[in-house]
């Protein structure tokens, strides 16, 4: 098939930050794209050849939207799962497969996954409902302290929550939850892997995740990451072990611990361009929205190495700001070396909403670590007051 400068259409569901920097690769390539998205102001619509406004997970929106495009992704996976499969049977190409999306949307279905396929994770209990956790705790079945993980819905922060005592468990929601045993690890890590129809298998190199103590957020992305080589050879081996697994066509990010004696456990995945590759932009050969395009269009996969060492910082509103988004110092990073800012588009913030990131990349990787903290120190996301 034919996808440059021609009547192919590409269908995104969900029109956030990723699915706008996804389409600056289908602009690159012109590529035309349809994506539908609630928000009638999703970053998306400034760049996508055609917007539609629309519940993902409303099934007659998402089949009808489906129905007129020629191969479906996702940029978010709170979509309509049983939509995707109708069209699938329709003979409708979906990448991800929605069978994939199924096992990763609820977040059991998932740890249980790794369980029946001998890949290492942290030990884990699932509940049906909060009463349910809190017998297990008065009968001793599960003890504090733990990690308590919403089944599904979470995301950026949310749905998760470290539970050491009683209290702690008061305030979470009463849903299909995991507890999750604390894991005394070293460092959070990530691997991006890339699959193709064909079956060629590419992973990014892995990159180390800096999170927020609050938030539970990423706060800064770094690759590679400053790891033993055998300890990095052993997650890109895992990452791949787990791609298989799944038999997904697309990205898979696969974010891991390293223990206390190095090794390492799969913590969850995400089925589409993620937050940890977002640095691939500026540092890499190929980055990871136009290798998503490869991979779901059955076109050779991209180099994945990098060309330089890169450091991603997280921009999230500023705590005690909500409203119409205003951004201080851009012009102060912008003086720094090796520095790019990336703006989502969204409109209003709020504390910890992710509106942006900035890329620093650098021959010398502790000092592109040293800029991106001037960077997080200087610049702000608040609101027009």
């Amino acid at each position: 098939m034919n996808y440059f400068s021609s009547s192919f259409k590409l269908g995104i569901l969900g029109g956030g930050q990723l699915g706008k920097m996804m389409l600056y690769d289908t602009r690159k390539y012109d590529i035309q794209t349809y994506v539908i998205d609630p928000n009638p102001e999703a970053p998306c619509k400034i760049a996508c050849d055609h917007f539609e406004e629309g519940d993902l997970m409303d099934y007659d929106k998402v089949l009808q939207f489906g129905r007129n495009v020629d191969v479906i992704t996702f940029e978010i996976e709170g979509v309509n799962v049983d939509a995707l499969e109708q069209l699938e049977k329709e003979g409708k190409n979906v990448y991800p497969q929605a069978a994939v999306l199924r096992k990763i949307q609820d977040k059991g279905i998932q740890k249980h996954f790794y369980s029946d396929h001998n890949i290492p994770t942290s030990p884990f209990k699932v509940y049906k409902e909060k009463d349910d956790l809190t017998e297990a705790l008065v009968r001793k079945e599960w003890e504090y302290p733990f990690v308590w993980k919403s089944c599904t819905g979470g995301y950026d922060g949310k749905g998760v929550s470290i539970i050491r005592d009683e209290e702690d468990l008061i305030p979470v929601a009463d849903t299909p939850c995991i507890a999750e045993k604390m894991i005394p690890f070293k460092n959070e890590l990530a691997v991006i892997v890339a699959r193709n129809p064909s079956g060629e298998v590419k992973t990014y190199p892995v990159v180390e995740m800096e999170f927020h103590p609050e938030a539970n957020q990423v706060e800064y992305v770094i690759c590679p990451a400053r790891i033993d080589s055998a300890v990095a050879k052993k997650a890109r081996e895992l990452a791949v072990k787990v791609s298989e697994a799944f038999q997904h066509v697309g990205l898979l990010a696969v974010e891991m611990f390293q223990t206390q004696d190095d090794e390492i456990l799969v913590n969850e995945v995400a089925p589409r361009p993620h937050n940890s590759g977002h640095y691939s932009i500026e540092a890499s050969y190929t980055n990871q929205f136009e290798q998503h395009i490869r991979a779901i269009l059955d076109l050779p996969l991209g180099e994945t190495e990098s060309k330089v060492g890169g450091v991603m910082v997280n921009l999230v509103g500023e705590e005690g700001y909500e409203g119409q988004v205003k951004y201080q110092n851009i012009d102060k990073i912008m003086q720094m070396p090796g520095v790019t800012p990336h703006i989502y588009g969204k409109k209003q913030t709020r504390p910890f909403r992710k509106m942006g990131h900035v890329t620093i990349v650098n021959k010398d990787l502790n000092e592109a670590r040293k800029i991106a903290e001037a960077v997080k120190k200087e610049i702000k996301v608040v609101s027009e007051k």
